[in-house]
Protein backbone atom coordinates (compact mmCIF):
# COMPACT_ATOMS: atom_id res chain seq x y z
CA UNK A 1 0.00 0.00 0.00
CA UNK A 2 1.22 3.49 -1.03
CA UNK A 3 2.13 5.73 1.87
CA UNK A 4 0.17 9.06 2.46
CA UNK A 5 0.96 12.23 2.05
CA UNK A 6 0.20 13.78 5.82
CA UNK A 7 -0.08 17.65 6.26
CA UNK A 8 2.94 18.70 8.84
CA UNK A 9 2.48 21.69 11.82
CA UNK A 10 1.87 23.93 9.51
CA UNK A 11 -1.93 22.82 9.16
CA UNK A 12 -3.06 24.96 12.63
CA UNK A 13 -1.53 28.17 11.11
CA UNK A 14 -3.32 27.64 7.78
CA UNK A 15 -6.33 26.90 9.42
CA UNK A 16 -6.24 30.56 11.57
CA UNK A 17 -5.82 32.06 8.37
CA UNK A 18 -8.53 30.20 6.36
CA UNK A 19 -10.82 31.61 9.43
CA UNK A 20 -9.64 34.95 9.04
CA UNK A 21 -11.04 35.08 5.36
CA UNK A 22 -10.46 38.13 3.66
CA UNK A 23 -8.24 39.80 6.85
CA UNK A 24 -4.90 39.87 7.53
CA UNK A 25 -3.72 38.35 11.08
CA UNK A 26 -0.57 39.85 12.78
CA UNK A 27 2.30 36.69 13.77
CA UNK A 28 1.90 38.34 17.17
CA UNK A 29 -1.98 37.19 17.21
CA UNK A 30 -1.22 33.72 15.28
CA UNK A 31 1.98 33.33 18.11
CA UNK A 32 -0.30 34.07 20.69
CA UNK A 33 -3.37 32.10 19.44
CA UNK A 34 -1.47 28.90 18.53
CA UNK A 35 1.42 29.00 21.11
CA UNK A 36 4.32 29.24 18.45
CA UNK A 37 7.42 31.14 18.42
CA UNK A 38 7.17 34.28 15.92
CA UNK A 39 9.82 32.16 13.99
CA UNK A 40 8.31 29.53 13.92
CA UNK A 41 5.11 31.11 12.40
CA UNK A 42 7.23 32.72 9.48
CA UNK A 43 8.74 28.65 9.06
CA UNK A 44 5.07 27.36 9.13
CA UNK A 45 4.55 30.25 6.14
CA UNK A 46 7.50 29.86 4.55
CA UNK A 47 6.42 26.33 4.46
CA UNK A 48 3.06 26.46 2.86
CA UNK A 49 3.93 28.96 0.44
CA UNK A 50 6.53 26.25 -0.92
CA UNK A 51 3.32 23.92 -1.17
CA UNK A 52 1.22 26.62 -3.52
CA UNK A 53 0.02 28.64 -0.86
CA UNK A 54 -0.26 32.52 -1.77
CA UNK A 55 -0.03 33.73 1.42
CA UNK A 56 0.48 38.11 1.63
CA UNK A 57 2.82 39.52 4.20
CA UNK A 58 2.34 43.06 4.93
CA UNK A 59 4.55 45.61 7.59
CA UNK A 60 2.37 46.17 9.95
CA UNK A 61 -0.35 44.27 9.24
CA UNK A 62 0.39 40.44 9.32
CA UNK A 63 -0.06 37.66 6.80
CA UNK A 64 -3.30 36.51 4.80
CA UNK A 65 -4.38 33.86 2.70
CA UNK A 66 -5.20 34.66 -1.25
CA UNK A 67 -5.21 31.73 -3.30
CA UNK A 68 -5.25 28.06 -2.08
CA UNK A 69 -3.84 25.38 -4.50
CA UNK A 70 -6.08 23.03 -6.10
CA UNK A 71 -5.58 20.17 -4.28
CA UNK A 72 -7.70 17.85 -1.85
CA UNK A 73 -5.01 17.18 1.06
CA UNK A 74 -5.63 17.70 4.80
CA UNK A 75 -4.48 21.37 4.21
CA UNK A 76 -7.03 22.19 2.11
CA UNK A 77 -10.22 20.25 3.15
CA UNK A 78 -9.80 19.97 7.08
CA UNK A 79 -10.52 23.49 7.38
CA UNK A 80 -13.37 23.54 5.26
CA UNK A 81 -15.29 20.30 7.29
CA UNK A 82 -17.88 20.62 9.02
CA UNK A 83 -17.95 17.01 10.64
CA UNK A 84 -17.76 14.82 13.16
CA UNK A 85 -16.42 11.86 12.14
CA UNK A 86 -16.57 11.85 8.59
CA UNK A 87 -13.67 13.46 6.91
CA UNK A 88 -11.69 14.02 10.54
CA UNK A 89 -8.67 11.53 10.18
CA UNK A 90 -8.13 11.81 5.50
CA UNK A 91 -5.13 9.99 3.99
CA UNK A 92 -4.46 12.10 0.84
CA UNK A 93 -2.52 10.29 -2.30
CA UNK A 94 -1.85 11.70 -5.36
CA UNK A 95 -2.06 8.74 -7.02
CA UNK A 96 -3.60 5.18 -6.38
CA UNK A 97 -4.59 2.31 -8.42
CA UNK A 98 -8.08 2.40 -6.47
CA UNK A 99 -9.33 4.77 -3.52
CA UNK A 100 -11.98 1.79 -2.83
CA UNK A 101 -9.04 -0.82 -2.86
CA UNK A 102 -6.69 1.38 -0.51
CA UNK A 103 -9.53 1.73 2.00
CA UNK A 104 -10.46 -1.94 2.46
CA UNK A 105 -6.99 -2.08 3.22
CA UNK A 106 -7.50 0.26 6.00
CA UNK A 107 -10.90 -0.90 7.19
CA UNK A 108 -9.46 -4.64 7.39
CA UNK A 109 -6.22 -3.29 9.54
CA UNK A 110 -8.94 -1.06 11.84
CA UNK A 111 -9.59 2.02 10.44
CA UNK A 112 -12.17 3.97 12.55
CA UNK A 113 -15.78 4.85 11.22
CA UNK A 114 -15.40 8.06 9.16
CA UNK A 115 -11.79 7.82 7.70
CA UNK A 116 -12.14 8.64 3.96
CA UNK A 117 -9.10 8.31 1.30
CA UNK A 118 -8.93 10.81 -1.28
CA UNK A 119 -6.70 10.64 -4.81
CA UNK A 120 -5.73 13.00 -6.94
CA UNK A 121 -5.56 10.56 -9.68
CA UNK A 122 -6.87 6.66 -10.09
CA UNK A 123 -5.15 4.54 -12.23
CA UNK A 124 -7.45 1.51 -12.11
CA UNK A 125 -10.83 3.28 -11.50
CA UNK A 126 -13.63 1.14 -11.08
CA UNK A 127 -17.57 1.64 -10.93
CA UNK A 128 -20.49 -0.86 -10.91
CA UNK A 129 -19.92 -4.54 -12.29
CA UNK A 130 -16.22 -3.68 -12.50
CA UNK A 131 -15.80 -1.13 -15.22
CA UNK A 132 -13.66 1.28 -15.51
CA UNK A 133 -14.04 4.46 -14.48
CA UNK A 134 -12.31 7.17 -16.21
CA UNK A 135 -9.52 9.09 -13.73
CA UNK A 136 -7.90 12.19 -14.98
CA UNK A 137 -5.54 13.85 -12.28
CA UNK A 138 -6.70 17.10 -10.31
CA UNK A 139 -9.67 17.05 -11.95
CA UNK A 140 -12.40 15.55 -10.77
CA UNK A 141 -13.04 14.44 -6.95
CA UNK A 142 -12.49 10.54 -5.67
CA UNK A 143 -12.86 9.20 -2.37
CA UNK A 144 -13.44 6.66 -0.41
CA UNK A 145 -15.03 6.67 3.22
CA UNK A 146 -14.68 3.83 5.24
CA UNK A 147 -18.28 3.29 7.34
CA UNK A 148 -18.94 1.04 10.95
CA UNK A 149 -22.32 1.14 10.57
CA UNK A 150 -24.57 -0.60 13.30
CA UNK A 151 -26.67 -2.32 10.29
CA UNK A 152 -27.41 -6.30 9.94
CA UNK A 153 -26.26 -7.13 6.38
CA UNK A 154 -29.38 -7.37 4.53
CA UNK A 155 -29.57 -3.63 5.50
CA UNK A 156 -26.24 -2.28 3.98
CA UNK A 157 -27.51 -1.41 0.32
CA UNK A 158 -29.22 1.14 1.93
CA UNK A 159 -25.79 3.14 2.21
CA UNK A 160 -25.58 2.75 -1.39
CA UNK A 161 -28.54 5.16 -2.19
CA UNK A 162 -27.66 6.90 0.90
CA UNK A 163 -24.41 8.37 -0.51
CA UNK A 164 -26.11 8.85 -4.05
CA UNK A 165 -28.72 11.20 -2.04
CA UNK A 166 -25.90 12.51 -0.61
CA UNK A 167 -23.61 13.25 -3.92
CA UNK A 168 -26.90 14.65 -5.87
CA UNK A 169 -27.55 17.24 -2.95
CA UNK A 170 -23.76 18.24 -3.39
CA UNK A 171 -24.08 18.52 -7.04
CA UNK A 172 -27.19 20.86 -6.70
CA UNK A 173 -25.85 23.13 -4.69
CA UNK A 174 -22.73 23.41 -6.91
CA UNK A 175 -25.12 24.89 -9.74
CA UNK A 176 -26.44 21.70 -11.22
CA UNK A 177 -29.80 22.60 -9.98
CA UNK A 178 -31.47 19.52 -12.61
CA UNK A 179 -29.04 16.55 -11.34
CA UNK A 180 -30.92 13.60 -10.34
CA UNK A 181 -30.67 9.79 -9.56
CA UNK A 182 -30.49 6.98 -11.95
CA UNK A 183 -31.08 3.78 -9.67
CA UNK A 184 -29.30 2.79 -7.72
CA UNK A 185 -26.60 5.44 -7.63
CA UNK A 186 -25.87 7.30 -10.33
CA UNK A 187 -25.88 10.90 -10.92
CA UNK A 188 -26.82 12.24 -14.01
CA UNK A 189 -27.14 15.59 -15.40
CA UNK A 190 -28.53 16.54 -19.10
CA UNK A 191 -29.01 12.34 -19.72
CA UNK A 192 -25.27 11.79 -18.97
CA UNK A 193 -23.12 10.53 -16.19
CA UNK A 194 -21.63 13.00 -13.57
CA UNK A 195 -20.95 11.11 -10.48
CA UNK A 196 -20.78 7.18 -9.23
CA UNK A 197 -20.93 5.66 -6.17
CA UNK A 198 -19.53 2.26 -5.25
CA UNK A 199 -20.22 0.30 -1.80
CA UNK A 200 -18.17 -2.74 -0.87
CA UNK A 201 -18.35 -4.02 2.43
CA UNK A 202 -17.36 -7.04 4.78
CA UNK A 203 -19.68 -8.73 7.15
CA UNK A 204 -20.55 -11.73 9.14
CA UNK A 205 -23.90 -13.39 9.70
CA UNK A 206 -25.51 -11.01 12.02
CA UNK A 207 -23.25 -7.75 11.68
CA UNK A 208 -21.79 -5.34 9.15
CA UNK A 209 -17.71 -5.57 9.81
CA UNK A 210 -17.08 -2.14 7.25
CA UNK A 211 -18.29 -0.40 4.36
CA UNK A 212 -16.78 1.18 1.79
CA UNK A 213 -18.46 4.16 0.00
CA UNK A 214 -16.50 4.75 -3.09
CA UNK A 215 -17.41 8.31 -4.53
CA UNK A 216 -16.55 9.52 -8.11
CA UNK A 217 -17.73 13.23 -9.74
CA UNK A 218 -16.35 14.94 -12.75
CA UNK A 219 -15.92 18.08 -11.52
CA UNK A 220 -13.54 20.39 -13.84
CA UNK A 221 -13.10 17.79 -16.42
CA UNK A 222 -13.16 18.92 -19.85
CA UNK A 223 -14.59 17.09 -22.69
CA UNK A 224 -11.18 15.94 -23.67
CA UNK A 225 -10.03 14.74 -20.25
CA UNK A 226 -12.99 11.86 -21.43
CA UNK A 227 -11.68 9.04 -23.17
CA UNK A 228 -13.54 9.11 -26.42
CA UNK A 229 -15.86 6.41 -26.26
CA UNK A 230 -17.62 8.36 -23.24
CA UNK A 231 -17.63 11.67 -24.51
CA UNK A 232 -21.07 11.11 -25.04
CA UNK A 233 -22.57 9.64 -22.12
CA UNK A 234 -20.52 11.51 -19.24
CA UNK A 235 -20.46 14.80 -17.82
CA UNK A 236 -19.12 17.34 -15.55
CA UNK A 237 -19.81 20.19 -13.09
CA UNK A 238 -17.63 22.30 -15.62
CA UNK A 239 -19.43 21.31 -18.61
CA UNK A 240 -22.69 21.70 -16.90
CA UNK A 241 -22.06 25.07 -15.35
CA UNK A 242 -19.70 26.36 -17.80
CA UNK A 243 -17.40 27.16 -15.31
CA UNK A 244 -14.66 25.74 -13.16
CA UNK A 245 -15.79 24.61 -9.63
CA UNK A 246 -13.56 24.52 -6.30
CA UNK A 247 -12.55 20.91 -6.13
CA UNK A 248 -11.50 21.46 -2.14
CA UNK A 249 -15.17 23.25 -1.79
CA UNK A 250 -17.31 20.53 -3.27
CA UNK A 251 -15.23 17.52 -1.86
CA UNK A 252 -16.17 18.80 1.94
CA UNK A 253 -19.87 19.50 0.82
CA UNK A 254 -19.77 15.72 -0.55
CA UNK A 255 -18.22 14.29 3.02
CA UNK A 256 -20.81 16.70 5.07
CA UNK A 257 -23.69 15.76 3.35
CA UNK A 258 -22.61 12.15 3.70
CA UNK A 259 -22.22 12.55 7.53
CA UNK A 260 -25.72 14.43 7.69
CA UNK A 261 -27.34 11.56 6.19
CA UNK A 262 -25.52 9.06 8.16
CA UNK A 263 -26.49 10.73 11.00
CA UNK A 264 -30.22 10.89 9.91
CA UNK A 265 -30.53 7.42 8.69
CA UNK A 266 -29.29 6.27 12.11
CA UNK A 267 -31.77 8.06 13.69
CA UNK A 268 -34.66 7.58 11.82
CA UNK A 269 -33.76 4.75 9.50
CA UNK A 270 -34.16 4.75 5.74
CA UNK A 271 -37.48 6.49 5.80
CA UNK A 272 -35.94 9.88 4.74
CA UNK A 273 -32.79 8.37 2.16
CA UNK A 274 -36.23 6.78 0.31
CA UNK A 275 -37.99 10.03 0.32
CA UNK A 276 -35.17 12.11 -0.86
CA UNK A 277 -34.13 9.52 -3.15
CA UNK A 278 -37.71 9.72 -4.84
CA UNK A 279 -37.46 13.84 -5.18
CA UNK A 280 -33.98 13.39 -6.80
CA UNK A 281 -34.91 10.51 -9.24
CA UNK A 282 -34.48 10.75 -12.67
CA UNK A 283 -35.95 7.06 -12.80
CA UNK A 284 -39.28 6.83 -11.67
CA UNK A 285 -41.99 7.30 -14.13
CA UNK A 286 -39.80 6.32 -16.59
CA UNK A 287 -39.96 3.64 -18.81
CA UNK A 288 -36.83 1.48 -18.32
CA UNK A 289 -34.89 -1.25 -19.79
CA UNK A 290 -33.21 -3.43 -17.13
CA UNK A 291 -30.32 -5.72 -17.65
CA UNK A 292 -28.26 -8.07 -15.59
CA UNK A 293 -30.75 -10.19 -13.91
CA UNK A 294 -31.95 -13.60 -15.11
CA UNK A 295 -33.79 -12.20 -17.79
CA UNK A 296 -33.36 -8.72 -19.43
CA UNK A 297 -36.95 -6.48 -18.41
CA UNK A 298 -38.47 -3.36 -19.88
CA UNK A 299 -41.63 -1.52 -18.31
CA UNK A 300 -41.93 1.32 -16.51
CA UNK A 301 -40.24 2.32 -13.06
CA UNK A 302 -43.04 3.24 -10.57
CA UNK A 303 -40.91 3.39 -7.05
CA UNK A 304 -38.17 2.19 -4.38
CA UNK A 305 -39.40 0.13 -1.72
CA UNK A 306 -38.43 0.10 1.62
CA UNK A 307 -35.65 -1.78 1.09
CA UNK A 308 -34.43 0.27 -1.95
CA UNK A 309 -35.20 -2.17 -4.60
CA UNK A 310 -36.57 -0.73 -7.89
CA UNK A 311 -40.40 -1.33 -8.80
CA UNK A 312 -41.09 -1.72 -12.25
CA UNK A 313 -44.54 -2.04 -14.11
CA UNK A 314 -43.71 -4.73 -16.92
CA UNK A 315 -46.69 -5.99 -19.40
CA UNK A 316 -47.06 -8.69 -16.89
CA UNK A 317 -47.41 -7.33 -13.53
CA UNK A 318 -45.44 -5.24 -10.99
CA UNK A 319 -41.48 -6.96 -10.87
CA UNK A 320 -38.64 -6.45 -8.17
CA UNK A 321 -35.26 -5.32 -9.28
CA UNK A 322 -32.87 -5.51 -6.85
CA UNK A 323 -29.40 -5.82 -9.04
CA UNK A 324 -28.90 -4.23 -12.72
CA UNK A 325 -28.00 -2.02 -15.25
CA UNK A 326 -30.60 0.72 -15.48
CA UNK A 327 -30.84 1.90 -19.40
CA UNK A 328 -33.63 4.97 -19.19
CA UNK A 329 -36.00 5.18 -22.53
CA UNK A 330 -38.55 7.26 -23.21
CA UNK A 331 -40.43 8.98 -20.80
CA UNK A 332 -43.40 7.51 -19.60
Amino acid sequence: MPEPVRAGSEELVLAFLAEAGDDYVSGEAISDKLGLSRAAVWKHVRALRAQGYRIEAAPARGYRLREIPDRLGELELRPLLNTHDVGQTLHWYEEVGSTNDVAKGLAEEGALHGEVVVAERQTAGRGRRGRSWSSPARRNVYLSAVLRPDLPPARAPELTLLASVAVCQAVRQAGVAAAGIKWPNDVLASGRKLAGVLTEMAAEVERVQWVVIGIGVNVNAAAADFPEELRGVATSLLLERGAPVPRALFAAAVLTALEEWLDRHADEGFGPVRAAWREMSDTLGREVRIRGGAAELTGVAEDIDEAGALLVRTATGLERVVAGDVELLRPA
